[in-house]
Parts: C-alpha cells; sequence; structure tokens
C-alpha cells in the first residue's frame, strides 16, 4: 500500500457567498457613469441658470476705455446693450493710485434703441487710474 498523501486541490468557496471580480469590475462602471451623470446635470443646471440671469439682465454695460484728463476729471466710454424701449442709470467709479474712491457717478441711459454709447465725464477729487463700471438697472416704469 502506497501511503504517500496525494495533492488536493483547495475547495472553491460556495457559490454566492463572495462578490466575483466580475461585480467588482460592473460595481465601478456603474459609479463612473453616475459620477459622469452627475456632472453632466450640473453643467445643464449652471448653463440654464446662466441663461436665465442673462436673458433677465436689461442693461449689460461695459467701460472698454478710459483716460485721465486731469487730476479732477476722467473722460471714459460707457457701452450699453439693452432692450429697445429699456432706460436705466449705470454706475461708474474711479480709483486713485493708493486704492482709494476718487469719484463714483450715476449715467443715465435712454430708452431709445437697443444701444448705448457716450463718452462722459467722471468728476474726482484726486487723479484717477481706474474706471470701473459698478452695475446698470433699468429704471422703473
Amino acid at each position: 500500500m502506497d501511503h504517500s498523501p496525494t495533492p488536493r486541490t483547495p475547495a472553491a468557496p460556495p457559490a454566492g457567498r463572495y462578490s466575483r471580480t466580475d461585480d467588482r469590475a460592473a460595481d465601478r462602471k456603474l459609479r463612473i457613469a453616475a459620477v459622469v451623470c452627475g456632472v453632466l446635470f450640473l453643467g445643464l443646471i449652471a448653463w440654464l441658470g446662466g441663461s436665465y440671469l442673462l436673458r433677465e439682465t436689461k442693461l449689460n454695460g461695459t467701460v472698454p476705455t478710459f483716460q485721465a484728463v486731469s487730476d479732477t476729471e476722467l473722460q471714459l466710454q460707457l457701452s450699453v446693450r439693452k432692450s429697445d424701449g429699456t432706460a436705466g442709470v449705470c454706475t461708474v467709479r474711479s480709483q486713485g493710485a493708493d486704492g482709494a474712491v476718487v469719484g463714483q457717478s450715476d449715467f443715465q441711459v435712454p430708452a431709445a434703441g437697443s444701444s448705448y454709447v457716450e463718452v462722459v465725464t467722471l468728476r474726482t477729487t484726486a487723479r484717477g487710474t481706474t474706471a470701473e463700471l459698478l452695475g446698470c438697472t433699468p429704471g422703473k416704469k
């Protein structure tokens, strides 16, 4: 009789007891798909919100150029895109070299036309080094 040990193969785990690697891969793919869908959903919400806000803003203004003509005056170009028939007010300020506000004023935007471009003069208490549009608000109807 031969008493040599016979090689045994390890017993397989019971079926369904442990997660298979295929299940892990499927779970990972589902997580990635969920993250991608979440990011796309947030992007859609941001885009819709931004387009709503831009559509609702009746006056969109900029100050493309400005020039300090003296220590007490700043000339600037005020450019406003707007809905035809919408009047309003745009507020512009200037700061000095030290960052202090040296001038601030409201400029009326007439209702006629869909755009308004005008060179306006801002009075300052010292030489202005900036011209900043703080915002435009539609007039009350």
